[in-house]
């Protein structure tokens, strides 16, 4: 990718594509960026959280975005994780002159496009941003419901309850953890988050 300085002129259509973690995979997105014409040198990637500001690709591609060129994303919410990043980072582009198009979500978004592509655009960032909130609630009354009901939230223990209790007891008891590992057979590592 270029820095700036072999920018050619006219308006340029620029991919991005993100992932939240390096596990996951872009290819979805990078085939749906190239087969809208974009060209892999012109295709700036991210496998990191949208939570983050710091995004090494997203920082490229805004250096070498110029007046009349347009940012590509399979979706939005490939840009931000929330609506008013979204929503910033869209401002602030459209300040420069660089537009923002989607491929992929429900709505034609365009917002270089006067009008109905700016509405559409804000509509879509809007229902994104509640979705966000809605399965937050969701996940949380669920962890409500299964702790009312007696449940383990979370990861479970990777020792026996009854180890662990038996444990506390000899830690109370002023043994050492040597001792304690030995006679539970929970090593150290354990030990130390099991009786803090």
């Amino acid at each position: 990718m270029g820095t700036g300085n072999d920018h050619p002129t006219g308006g340029l259509e620029l991919g991005y594509a993100r992932v939240s973690t390096t596990k996951q995979s872009l290819d979805r997105q990078l085939a749906a960026l190239a087969a809208a014409g974009i060209p892999g040198e012109r295709i700036h990637v991210d496998k990191k959280t949208g939570t983050t500001i710091d995004r090494e690709g997203l920082g490229r591609l805004l250096a070498y975005a110029r007046p009349g060129d347009t940012v590509v994303v399979h979706t939005l919410d490939r840009i931000g994780r929330n609506l008013r990043d979204v929503l910033n980072l869209v401002h602030d582009l459209a300040e420069k002159g660089v537009g923002v198009r989607s491929l992929a979500d429900p709505l034609p978004i365009n917002t270089a496009d006067e009008g109905m592509g700016r509405i559409a655009f804000l509509l879509l960032a809007l229902f994104t941003e509640m979705e966000r909130t809605f399965t937050a609630e969701r996940a949380a009354h669920a962890r409500a419901v299964a702790e009312a009901a007696g449940r383990q939230i979370g990861r479970p223990f990777a020792h026996p309850q009854d180890k662990i209790e038996y444990a506390r007891l000899l830690k109370a008891q002023g043994d050492s953890l040597g001792v304690i590992a030995t006679k539970t057979g929970i090593p150290k590592t354990s030990l130390h988050r099991y009786l803090d």
